[in-house]
């Protein structure tokens, strides 16, 4: 082969690899756990979530304006087993008149005490504090002592919020920490929802240009529900119950919009992310939350699908009838399901649906809103029929 030939060759290949898209860059994934008292739930999952998050940032301790310090009630026993690197996260509530700094540190000190003397080994401290831009200054005082008393190989990282972006203390607050965790969910007024993507995109890229330290972005895997008030006002109720009656407005981030904004950031990511820290791990019997399988999904950047269909158990000539979710997206309850069915002498809807029965053909109808997480099912009805035919029915979202 010829120069000429050989030097063709080489350009060719480097037109034909110019046209592949780049390879999609790895985002370290990590989660929050936020509950205050840890139950049995936490164990398994835990356990389901080692393969896809490669770290834990727990609610160690708060502080409240009135009701003073408050230590989250956790199981050294199970992140000893876990041995997935831990940030103990305090959070400092934004009401605080002002931060004291010997009672603060103290307190960090003390937990910091009491992990290693449970066994744990933490790699770092995350302070979570939603400081107005005018007290900036004085938190960048507060955080700059708090690093002199940390020892050198532990980690400081802040939570940031978006409305920091335009306080010219900013450059400097972040200069006295390791790293920082922008939080875009659940920022703005709660009635104009917990998330909105694009808007999330434009704050990391402005994020990157103001930062020169490694950044995570904080994204929503919850919901939360809006209680009004009669001053117009809405009442936020997200894990803990609130006694109170009246309407709730149900909000949850849409996996969907969320998984658009990752692959994004995976594709063409800001300059200095490391990666994403997900609030917060799933818990069964938590009503808003992602199942850890759509939240897992999400992360990895699976395609996400729902499929629901229906599963018929016989036993003794009653058949129970099923909704099943047998995809990786928590999806709706559908509006409709139809059955085929003949010589029905008995049949009845349960919860969330209601019946109409028709020759050959038993139709549920949704009377309440709720989800089916991905992997789960839920009983929508029975039936007493000569003939069910378990292949034919309609699922209508």
């Amino acid at each position: 082969m010829t120069y000429l030939s050989r030097l063709s060759l080489a350009l060719a290949v480097l037109l034909l690899s110019g046209c592949e898209p780049p390879p999609a860059h790895p985002l370290d994934q990590q989660l929050y756990i936020w509950q205050r008292q840890w139950i049995p739930a936490h164990g398994p999952a835990l356990r389901q979530s080692r393969e896809d998050f490669s770290g834990l940032r727990i609610l160690a301790l708060q502080a409240f304006p009135q009701a003073g310090w408050s230590r989250a009630r956790i199981d050294a026993a199970l992140l000893r087993a876990d041995g997935r690197p831990l940030i103990a996260v305090i959070r400092l509530d934004g009401q605080l008149r002002t931060l004291d700094q010997d009672e603060i540190v103290a307190q960090i000190q003390q937990v910091l005490e009491d992990w290693r003397a449970q066994g744990l080994v933490p790699t770092g401290v995350e302070i979570d504090h939603d400081a107005g831009s005018a007290r900036l200054p004085t938190y960048r005082t507060f955080l700059a002592r708090l690093r002199q008393t940390l020892p050198a190989d532990l980690k400081l990282s802040i939570t940031a919020l978006p409305a920091w972006l335009d306080s010219p203390a900013l450059p400097g607050l972040l200069e006295t920490v390791d790293s920082s965790v922008l939080q875009v969910h659940a920022v703005s007024d709660p009635r104009q929802g917990l998330f909105d993507p694009k808007q999330a995109r434009r704050w990391a890229e402005r994020w990157s240009r103001v930062t020169t330290r490694p950044f995570y972005l904080a994204l929503p895997a919850y919901g939360v529900a809006l209680l009004s008030q009669e001053d117009g006002a809405a009442v936020v109720e997200s894990e803990v119950p609130i006694d109170q009656g009246g309407e709730r407005k149900e909000l949850l981030a849409d996996p969907q919009q969320v998984a658009g904004l990752t692959a994004g950031l995976r594709a063409d990511p800001p300059e200095h992310l490391a990666g994403l820290i997900w609030f917060r791990l799933p818990l069964n019997g938590d009503r808003r939350v992602w199942s850890l399988t759509t939240l897992s999904a999400v992360a990895r950047g699976d395609k996400l699908e729902g499929r629901l269909g229906l599963e018929l158990e016989e036993k003794g000539g009653l058949s129970d009838i099923r909704l099943v979710n047998r995809g990786n997206l928590d999806s709706p309850w559908p509006r409709r399901l139809t059955l085929a069915a003949d010589g029905c002498d008995g049949v009845d809807a349960l919860a969330g649906y209601t019946l109409q029965q028709s020759p050959g053909l038993l139709t549920f109808t949704r009377i309440q809103e709720g989800r089916l997480a991905a992997g789960a099912q839920r009983p929508v009805g029975w039936a007493r029929c000569t003939k069910i035919e378990q292949g034919t029915f309609n699922v209508y979202p």
